[in-house]
C-alpha cells in the first residue's frame, strides 16, 4: 500500500517536474571542478568544436555542394553542448531540433532510413549528460525518451534502406543519461551531508554556549545569593541600631527583609532549574555548595596547576583592590579554563599569569609557548572540569561588558588577553551610634 501510494505521488508530481525542469531557460552554470576549476569546461568547448568540424566534414561528404541550411544546422548542433553549460534545457531543446531536423533533410536527400550520422550523436551525447547532471531524474529520462523518438521514423518500412546508427545513438544517449543522474545523485547527496554536518555544528555550538551560560548562571547565583543574605540580615538587624524607631521604618524595613527572603527563594528555584541533571557531577564532587573562587585563591589554583607538570609564573601589576565579586569569579574562572587549555594542548610548555590592576579596570593576560610533547591525557589538576574553552572565556568577558582577545604567537604559543570593567568599590559604610 505505501509503495502504491509512493508511486502515485510520483506520478503527480512528474509533471510538474517536466515543466521546471524541462520547458525553462533559466541559467544553471556547470559548476567548476574542486581540483581542476575551470579546465574541464575548456576541454569540453574544444570537443565540441572539433565535433562540429567533423559533423561538417561528414556532410560536405555526402552532398556536394553543402546547402546553406545544413550548415546551420550543423553549427547549432555544435552549439548545443557549450549552451548546455549555463541553460542545460535550452541546449537541450536545441540540440534535439537539431536532431529531428537532420533526420528528416538526410532522408529526403538520400531516401534512406538514416536518423543521425556519428558526430551528431556523440553531440547529443553530451548534451543529455550535461543535462542529467542538472535535473532530476524523472525529467532526464523524460529527455532522454524525447531524443530517441527523434528517430523513430528511420524505422518505419517502405523498402528503403535503413542504416545502422539507431541502435548506437540509443545506447550511447542511455548510457550519457544514466551516468549524468547518477554523479547528479552523488552530488546532491554529498552537499546535503555537507549541510547536516554543518546544521550538527551549529547545533553543538548552540548547546555549548547553553551549557556554559548555565554554568556561569549557576556561579553567579552564590555571588547574588551572599548579598541577598547579607540585605536580608541588615534589615532585620536595622531597627535594633536606632533608638525609638518610628513605625513606619520597622515596617520598611521589614518589607526590604521580606523581599530580600522572597528574592533569594526564587533565585533557588532558578538554580534547581538552571542546574537540572547537568549538575550531577558538581554535586558528586561537592561543588554545588563550595564557595565560588576569587582572585585570592589564584596561588592555590596555580599550585595545582605547578603539580600537574605545567611551569607557571605568575606577575601582578598595580596596587591589588577590591573587586566586584563577579568580576572576581570571572577573572579567576578566565585564568583557570586558560591554563587548563594550555595543559590539555600544549604539554611541556611554560606559562605565565599577569594580573594588571588599573584605573578602569582588570587585565589578566595568560600565555603560554608551544608544546614540547606529543598531546596526550589531559591532566585534572586544574581543579575543574574541562569547560567550552574560549567560548566560556567570550560569555564571561561580555556579561561584564569587557573584551577578550585570544591567538596564536609568533613563536608557536597562544595568548589569551582579558580586559574586565572594574570601577573603584565605594568603601563599607559604618554606622556609629552617637555618644552625644
Amino acid at each position: 500500500m505505501k509503495d502504491t501510494t509512493r508511486w502515485e505521488g510520483a506520478l503527480r508530481a512528474a509533471p510538474g517536474i517536466l515543466r521546471a525542469d524541462l520547458w525553462t531557460t533559466r541559467r544553471d552554470p556547470l559548476p567548476r571542478n574542486r581540483w581542476l576549476n575551470w579546465l574541464p569546461h575548456a576541454h569540453l568547448v574544444l570537443l565540441t568544436v572539433l565535433l562540429g568540424i567533423w559533423n561538417l566534414n561528414l556532410d560536405a561528404q555526402s552532398m556536394d555542394p553543402l546547402p546553406g541550411g545544413v550548415t546551420l544546422l550543423v553549427v547549432a548542433q555544435a552549439a548545443a553542448p557549450i549552451l548546455a553549460l549555463t541553460r542545460p534545457a535550452a541546449g537541450w531543446w536545441l540540440s534535439t531540433a537539431g536532431l529531428f531536423v537532420s533526420m528528416n533533410v538526410t532522408s529526403s536527400l538520400f531516401g534512406a532510413g538514416w536518423p543521425w550520422n556519428a558526430a551528431a550523436i556523440t553531440l547529443h551525447t553530451l548534451v543529455l549528460l550535461l543535462l542529467a547532471l542538472r535535473v532530476r531524474p524523472v525529467a532526464a529520462a523524460a529527455a532522454l525518451g524525447v531524443s530517441l523518438l527523434t528517430g523513430v521514423g528511420a524505422l518505419a518500412p517502405g523498402g528503403v534502406p535503413h542504416l545502422p546508427t539507431l541502435l548506437p545513438g540509443a545506447v550511447a544517449f542511455a548510457t550519457a543519461t544514466v551516468v549524468g543522474a547518477s554523479l547528479r545523485a552523488t552530488r546532491v547527496s554529498r552537499t546535503r551531508l555537507v549541510e547536516q554536518e554543518e546544521l550538527t555544528a551549529e547545533e553543538r555550538a548552540r548547546r555549548a554556549l547553553l551549557e556554559e551560560r548555565g554554568r556561569i548562571a549557576r556561579e553567579l547565583h552564590d555571588v547574588v545569593a551572599h548579598h541577598m543574605s547579607v540585605i536580608s540580615i541588615q534589615a532585620q538587624v536595622a531597627p535594633h541600631l536606632v533608638e525609638d524607631p518610628s513605625p513606619e521604618l520597622r515596617e520598611n524595613l521589614a518589607g526590604i527583609r521580606q523581599n530580600a527572603v522572597d528574592a533569594l527563594t526564587e533565585l533557588r528555584r532558578v538554580l534547581g532549574v538552571l542546574r537540572g541533571d547537568g549538575a550531577a557531577g558538581d554535586a558528586a564532587a561537592g561543588v554545588r555548595h563550595a564557595p565560588q573562587p576569587t582572585l585570592d585563591r589564584l596561588g592555590e589554583l596555580l599550585a595545582n596547576v605547578r603539580a600537574t607538570g605545567l611551569h607557571v609564573t605568575a606577575e601582578t601589576v598595580g596596587e591589588p583592590r577590591p573587586l566586584s565579586p563577579g568580576t572576581e569569579l570571572s577573572a579567576y574562572r578566565i585564568v583557570q579554563e586558560a591554563l587548563s587549555n594550555a595543559m590539555r594542548h600544549a604539554p611541556g610548555a611554560r606559562a605565565a599569569v599577569a594580573t594588571h590592576y588599573h584605573a578602569d579596570g582588570l587585565t589578566v593576560r595568560i600565555t603560554n609557548t608551544a608544546a614540547t610533547r606529543a598531546v596526550g591525557p589531559v591532566p585534572s589538576g586544574g581543579g575543574r572540569e574541562p569547560g567550552h574553552g574560549l567560548l566560556g572565556m567570550r560569555e564571561r568577558t561580555a556579561m561584564l561588558g569587557g573584551e577578550l582577545a585570544a591567538g596564536p604567537t609568533p613563536d608557536g604559543g597562544w595568548d589569551v588577553t582579558a580586559t574586565l570593567p572594574a570601577p573603584l568599590l565605594d568603601p563599607p559604610r559604618t554606622t556609629a551610634k552617637d555618644g552625644s
